[in-house]
């Protein structure tokens, strides 16, 4: 095996249905129910090495490799590999797209079987706790009774506290990074301008717009507000400064900056690739997304065997360091090994996909005592 990657990567599916249809969190069912996953590395014997990776909101299962004529890997591939964080010489990596997605799962942009047109915004209200139903129904297909590991950043680590709350019987241990146990107003606020930017743009057609244009500039602008976030300041002083593009002129209202013409980059291209309404459904289960309703989490954890490990970055200003630090707070209340890490880095919420040194030492590190049982304790001030 190539020692610097996976090479070729193949996503498969799977269905998911239970008889009578998948019931949902908030009501109504769903059947039939499909899943793309992949996988990486081989599982053992004993069926114990394998871990699961949770994606972010516009992430896919093709977390690493290639796929045959792409011109780059998988969106994290840098962690997952031989001799990398997620070492598939060593562990069985499972990364599904969620529930809700537009990359192979069922979502509003599947066919409704009862309609033969795709659901739109017929689809049923999803969240975070029946993705992480579905990513269960799928660890029972691949003959997984107990995860080393569940681990995601940012809506990936709310799959994580699901995981933790619902099924801690199922996992050994958990990788939660830049995420909090529910959305600030600011957050709310955040994913609504996205909302709205896309249900004013004429296309959307009240979410009917399968078979014509799509509401492009919309998604494009929910795009562009997101990229905002995933930033910090320093990291757009950086790569940007306020250079301005060759040729730009200044009083037509074009991309003269070049932040500007980056940002109308990544949101023409994000329409290639995306569903407006996977958009809407999935940041609205973002929204309503409470890891424990009614009670403190630590009251939730208590009793659970599942180490965790914490990630944070300091310049994270749409996840800040605070609410992933409050997690790691609750879980040590709650009498469960816990590590909690704040990683300096510039690069804002996009760091949990670019600080890759340090977030590899942590994690192989951590994964290896999970995996031979020794004690995962560290002096870390939570």
């Amino acid at each position: 095996m190539d020692k610097q990657g996976l090479g070729l990567i193949e996503t498969r599916t799977m269905d998911v249905s239970k008889p009578g249809g998948l019931s949902l969190e908030h009501g109504g069912r769903l059947d039939p129910v499909t899943l793309a996953y992949e996988t990486y590395g081989k599982l053992n014997r004993e069926r114990t090495n394998a871990i699961l990776i949770a994606h972010a909101l516009t992430g896919d299962a093709h977390a690493a490799g290639f796929h045959p004529g792409a011109g780059k890997p998988g969106w994290w591939d840098a962690m997952i590999g031989p001799g990398k964080a997620f070492d598939t010489n060593k562990y069985f990596v499972v990364c599904s797209n969620i529930l809700g997605g537009c990359k192979g799962s069922t979502g509003p942009s599947s066919v409704n079987l009862k309609t033969g047109k795709p659901y739109g915004l017929d689809f049923p209200l999803v969240s975070i706790h029946d993705m992480v139903d579905c990513q269960r129904l799928l660890a029972d297909h691949l003959g997984i009774e107990k995860l080393l590991c569940v681990a995601g950043g940012s809506m990936g680590g709310m799959q994580v506290l699901s995981w933790m709350v619902r099924y801690p019987e199922r996992i050994r241990s958990a990788i939660p990074i830049s995420i909090g146990v529910k959305h600030s107003p600011q957050q709310i606020a955040l994913n609504e301008v996205g909302r709205q930017a896309i249900m004013a743009d004429p296309d959307w057609n009240s979410g009917d717009y399968y078979g014509g244009p799509p509401p492009a500039r919309g998604l494009s602008l929910a795009r562009m507000i997101g990229h905002i976030t995933y930033m910090s300041d320093d990291s757009m002083k950086e790569k940007f400064g306020r250079q301005r593009k060759d040729g730009a002129d200044p009083f037509k209202f074009t991309a003269d900056f070049e932040v500007e013409g980056y940002l109308h980059y990544h949101g023409e291209n994000f329409v290639k690739r995306f569903d407006a309404n996977t958009y809407l459904y999935i940041t609205k289960a973002m929204d309503n997304f409470e890891a424990v309703e009614g009670r403190a989490l630590h009251e939730s954890l208590r009793g659970i065997d599942v180490k965790v490990l914490a990630i944070a970055f300091k310049s994270d200003w749409l996840y800040p360091a605070y609410q992933t630090k409050e997690i790691a707070r609750a879980c040590k209340l709650a009498g469960i090994e816990a590590t909690y890490c704040e990683i300096e880095s510039t690069y804002g919420h996009d760091a949990f996909l670019l600080e890759i040194e340090e977030q590899t030492l942590l994690i192989s590190h951590f994964l290896k005592k999970v995996y031979n049982g020794y004690e995962v304790m560290s002096d870390y001030a939570i």
